[in-house]
């Protein structure tokens, strides 16, 4: 309790720049989740991902960032148990923003395409067992988040094989591709915009001050979807399409049209990207700034300080936008062919399943989420359009990360003790 009293502001600041880190490196690493299929079918530039993802990544973080932010904050520990000494708990929370935050950096330098969920929820594990001691984990709900990690890939895996298999048969599979893509890629577009404006407008709005009721909110999301697959079937229908491009790549023309959804699925999956994964940064920087300010009170339920959410939106928009590129060339290339209308699937896929998580509070793996929807996608054409050997070394990524976190919080979190003590 002394460290708190003492040392209190200097806790805040030390943990907000280690938050801005940790957003930093979710940008630099996760951006590949929400823009690395774009970039890999080729339907946006590097730079244009980039400006699409620093636009939507913000706007999700500070718009519906606030629901798993709690979860973060006090599902994965049991508060109680640090009831005594909110000291310990405050330098835990600092020391696995640092420790999640170099590693998702060090990955993000060699490409590897971590999850910053594994990342934190690791640290934030490895320090409360040797502080308090394995009583102070939840491991019920521990248990939990480790299931949604096998759920969720299966979940967006298997949308995003359906999703394919319909645009297969209404599109590809017709005498007439080009005007079915015409005719449908609308109503995906509806769709697309639909599954974020519901959770947007229902759960993301209300720390903002929009309080809208449950038919309020489907109908302004339909409202807005409707303009947006209106304003689609426009613009679709003013293009210029080649009959010969078709001769050089087989439906070149329906690809030209899932190329501009995939903008769409683009600004969906960055949005949806940046609710889930901004609680990774600022779920422990919120606790910590809330026990600060109490004096060392641990609340189960504390308000998030007003210059939290953007500070981890900022956060994970430069980080995207320096060390983005690699991890976004491994998933947007690595793991299959991806053309715009496989990458269309495996978009939604992804975002429908990421902000269902968001929505009800469960912080799962966006990159576990994309890799599974992107090898549904692949499935759709047969096992032999994987790239297995890729696979296998993001898998070991993956294994690697939760314990990679918890040994360096703990680490951290001694040195921490030391210092402040």
């Amino acid at each position: 309790m002394d460290i708190i009293a003492n040392y209190g502001t200097t806790l805040v600041l030390v943990a907000a720049l280690f938050g801005f880190l940790m957003a930093w490196g979710i940008g630099a690493n996760d951006v590949a989740n929400a823009m690395g299929t774009s970039v890999g079918t080729k339907s946006l530039t590097i730079r244009q991902a980039i400006i699409i993802a620093m636009i939507f990544e913000f706007a999700g973080a500070y718009l519906a960032g606030g629901e798993v932010t709690a979860t973060i904050r006090n599902g994965i520990i049991d508060s109680n148990a640090f009831a005594d000494s909110p000291d310990l708990l405050v330098l835990g929370m600092i020391a696995s923003l640092l420790a999640a935050g170099a590693w998702l950096i060090l990955a993000s330098y060699f490409g590897w395409p971590v999850s910053t969920t594994h990342s934190i929820i690791g640290a934030i594990v490895g320090f409360a067992v040797v502080s308090i001691g394995p009583e102070a984990v939840q491991w019920s709900k521990f248990g939990g988040i480790v299931g949604s990690w096998v759920v969720t890939p299966a979940l967006s895996g298997v949308i995003a094989y359906f999703m394919f298999i319909s645009v297969q048969k209404l599109i590809f599979n017709t005498d007439d591709p080009l005007n079915n893509a015409k005719r449908y890629v609308p109503f995906y577009m509806f769709l697309t915009s639909l599954v974020i404006c519901l959770v947007t407008i229902k759960k993301g709005l209300t720390h903002v001050g929009l309080h809208l009721t449950n038919g309020e909110g489907v109908l302004l999301s339909v409202a807005i979807s409707i303009a947006v697959a209106i304003a689609g079937w426009v613009y679709i229908r003013g293009q210029k399409y080649n009959p010969q491009d078709d001769s050089k790549m087989h439906f070149a023309n329906v690809e030209k049209v899932f190329g501009i959804l995939m903008v769409i699925t683009a600004c969906a999956m960055a949005f949806a990207h940046g609710s889930n994964d901004v609680a990774n940064a600022i779920g422990p920087l919120s606790a910590v700034a809330s026990i600060v300010a109490s004096g060392g009170e641990i609340a189960s339920q504390a308000s998030i300080a007003w210059w939290i959410l953007p500070l981890g939106g900022i956060g994970i928009v430069i980080g995207l936008a320096t060390m983005g590129e690699k991890v976004m060339a491994t998933v947007g290339t690595g793991i299959t062919h991806l053309t715009p209308s496989r990458g269309f699937a495996a978009q939604l896929a992804t975002a429908a399943t990421v902000v269902i998580a968001s929505g009800t509070g469960l912080p799962i793996s966006t990159t576990q989420t994309l890799v599974g929807a992107v090898m549904g996608v692949g499935l759709a054409r047969g096992i032999a359009a994987l790239n297995l050997g890729v696979l296998r070394n993001i898998v070991v990524s993956w294994v690697i990360t939760l314990p990679a976190g918890a040994i360096l919080a703990i680490a951290i979190f001694y040195v921490l003790q030391a210092f402040f003590s």
